[in-house]
């Protein structure tokens, strides 16, 4: 998977999304500095949501539409989507601040219209939310761009994962990645089954990521030890600022050390590779090895009272100790002394 400058394959780095949502609460400034902070913090990219109120749901109080269960309760969804959305207007200027800023930049569209627009910003690729994952009509109009798709898997079943897939390979698209999700805000981290992620890679044969919404840096570096190569995160400059999305977003700060935490991390995986590094080489000063530990004379015969596996590592290698005994010294051998095979007779008692 290619989304900009960045391959997205099982070896590359962790692409780092810093998802901007509704954390500009209103602000086109607010938006912009988001962004430059994203840039600071260590996010590779940004992502925003493309939709209004009318183009995600009907405006009515009908007890269907008001939220339940949520951080967002008491609102209907029409109220929280007007308050959330993130001005079409504002979309160039945001795709050429994250540009200034060397980061890429796309977004999530939840109708046609939406997908209209970012196809005349050019945006590199498309995320689907986690509930628009059923969506396969407009799911099957993001792939049939031919950029790579990125499926959030918040409230999907096995079922909802395997439709979604073959919409876009009906549209001849296999540039697919999916992120694992709880989709509750906050999610409870015993909820993050990042197992999942693996098995997602392996069962789907895509690239696997994290879209996350537990408080802390703890999931992102355990997705990262389990293959993801994706990290989404719900990115704000302030939490006071408030907002839909404030309670469980990152800070500057947060981010930054999520950044860090997940390269550490990266480093720490490192690959199969039995081959001694430098420094093993030069631990193995410190292995066991066989040492005189009494002295013998010339001629003698060597017992286990003469012969210890010690510590340092530059005599003959212990699984010899049962060789060596028994065998006579060609010369006089003291405490501390290696014990080498130049020191001792052959087996057949010739020197």
């Amino acid at each position: 998977m290619h989304i900009g400058h960045y391959a997205i394959h099982k070896d590359s780095p962790v692409f780092i999304i810093a998802e901007l949502s509704a954390n500009h609460n209103g602000s086109l400034d607010t938006a912009v500095e988001t962004i430059r902070a994203a840039k600071r913090a260590g996010a590779d990219c940004v992502k925003l949501q493309t939709y209004t109120a009318d183009t995600i749901t009907l405006n009515s109080c009908k007890p269907d539409f008001m939220v339940k269960g949520t951080v967002w309760d008491g609102k209907n969804l029409y109220d929280l989507y007007q308050e959330a959305y993130t001005p079409w207007e504002w979309h160039a200027r945001l795709f050429e601040v994250a540009h200034e800023e060397g980061l890429l930049c796309f977004s999530s569209p939840f109708d046609a219209s939406a997908v209209a627009l970012l196809e005349s910003l050019d945006v590199p690729a498309y995320k689907i939310a986690s509930f628009e994952i059923t969506d396969i009509p407009l799911i099957e109009l993001v792939a049939s761009k031919g950029k790579p798709v990125i499926l959030s898997t918040g409230i999907a079943g096995h079922q909802d994962i395997e439709l979604a897939l073959a919409a876009c390979r009906r549209m001849g698209n296999h540039d697919i990645a999916l992120l694992k999700c709880t989709s509750s805000y906050p999610a409870p981290i015993e909820e993050a089954n990042i197992s999942m992620v693996r098995d997602f890679a392996e069962r789907y044969g895509v690239i696997a990521g994290l879209s996350d919404h537990t408080m802390g840096s703890v999931v992102p570096v355990v997705a990262t030890a389990f293959g993801a190569k994706i990290i989404e995160k719900h990115f704000i400059l302030d939490r006071s600022i408030g907002g839909a999305d404030a309670s469980f977003s990152m800070n500057e700060g947060e981010f930054a050390d999520m950044v860090r935490a997940v390269r550490a991390a990266e480093q720490a995986i490192g690959r199969v590779d039995y081959t001694p590094t430098p420094k093993q080489v030069q631990g193995r000063d410190f292995a066991r090895s066989l040492y005189i530990a009494k002295p013998i004379r010339q001629g003698e015969k060597l017992t286990s009272a003469h012969v210890r596996s010690v510590r340092p590592g530059f005599g003959l290698h212990p699984q010899y100790y049962s060789e060596v005994i028994g065998r006579v010294v060609t010369q006089d051998l003291e405490l501390g002394d290696r014990l080498s095979w130049q020191v001792l007779a052959r087996a057949d008692g010739q020197g």
